[in-house]
C-alpha cells in the first residue's frame, strides 16, 4: 500500500470531497490531551496534523511512519516551512506498518484515517503491535469515517461515499481493505478505553480519544 501516486493531489481531493472537515476531525483533540512527550504517528500523509501537533507542543519528540515516500517528502517540507524550530525532533520513517517494529515506548499514538485501509486480520495485528509500543499511560487519537447510527438517507449517503472511497483507494493506492471495519473491539481487547468521541458531518466522521487503562489480555 502506498499513496505515492496521489500524494501531491491528496489535499485537493480531500478538499473537493470534504472541505475542511477531515482536518478538523484530525486536530479536534490535539489541544485537549495531556501534554505528550513521545509521539508515534502512523500514515501522517502530507504533514498537516503533524504541524498542528508541533504548534501546540513544540518540544515533543515524534516518530512519523508512512509507506509513501512522496507523502513523507511533503510532510518534511511542510514542517521545514512552518515549524522549522521543531524539525530536528521529528523522525520520518519510510516503513510498512505490517513489517515495522520498534523498541520505543510512546505516550501518544495517532492513527488518523489509517486503520480503515486494512483488512480485519491486518488491523488486529497492527493494533496488537502498537499496544506493545504504548507506554502504560498512553493516549490514542483516532479520526476516521463511520456510518451514522440514524437516518435512512444519511446512512445511505455515508455508505455510498465510503464505497466510492474504497474503490478509489484500492485502485490508486493498493489498500487491502474493501469495507469499513470498526477498530473498537481490538482496542478494547488491548486495554484501551474510549474516553471521548466527537462526531461531525452528520455523523459520518468521528474523532476519538482512547486511553490505556489496564494490562491487555
Amino acid at each position: 500500500m502506498s499513496f505515492d501516486r496521489i500524494a501531491r493531489h491528496y489535499r485537493l481531493l480531500e478538499t473537493i470531497g470534504f472541505g475542511p472537515d477531515l482536518q478538523r476531525a484530525r486536530v479536534f483533540w490535539v489541544d485537549k490531551i495531556t501534554r505528550p512527550q513521545r509521539v508515534l504517528i502512523l500514515g501522517e500523509g502530507n504533514g498537516r496534523f503533524l504541524c498542528e501537533l508541533l504548534r501546540v507542543y513544540p518540544n515533543v519528540t515524534v516518530d512519523c511512519v508512512d509507506a509513501s515516500v512522496q507523502m513523507l517528502k511533503l510532510a518534511r517540507a511542510r514542517v521545514l516551512a512552518t515549524r522549522p524550530e521543531s524539525f530536528a525532533q521529528v523522525c520520518f520513517l519510510h516503513q510498512d506498518i505490517l513489517t515495522w517494529s520498534t523498541q520505543d515506548a510512546y505516550d501518544l499514538l495517532v492513527t488518523h484515517f489509517f486503520l480503515d485501509c486494512f483488512r480485519c486480520d491486518e488491523m488486529k495485528a497492527i493494533i496488537d503491535k502498537l499496544t506493545r509500543a504504548a507506554a502504560p499511560n498512553a493516549a490514542w487519537l483516532l479520526a476516521d469515517f463511520t456510518i451514522p447510527a440514524r437516518g435512512v438517507l444519511v446512512r445511505a449517503h455515508a455508505k455510498l461515499c465510503v464505497r466510492m472511497m474504497y474503490w478509489l483507494f484500492h485502485s490508486v493506492a493498493g489498500i487491502s481493505a474493501d469495507e469499513l471495519v470498526d477498530p473498537s473491539p481490538y482496542l478494547q481487547a488491548n486495554g484501551f478505553a474510549r474516553t471521548s468521541c466527537q462526531l461531525s458531518r452528520t455523523g459520518m466522521l468521528k474523532s476519538e480519544l482512547w486511553q490505556r487503562n489496564r494490562t491487555p489480555r
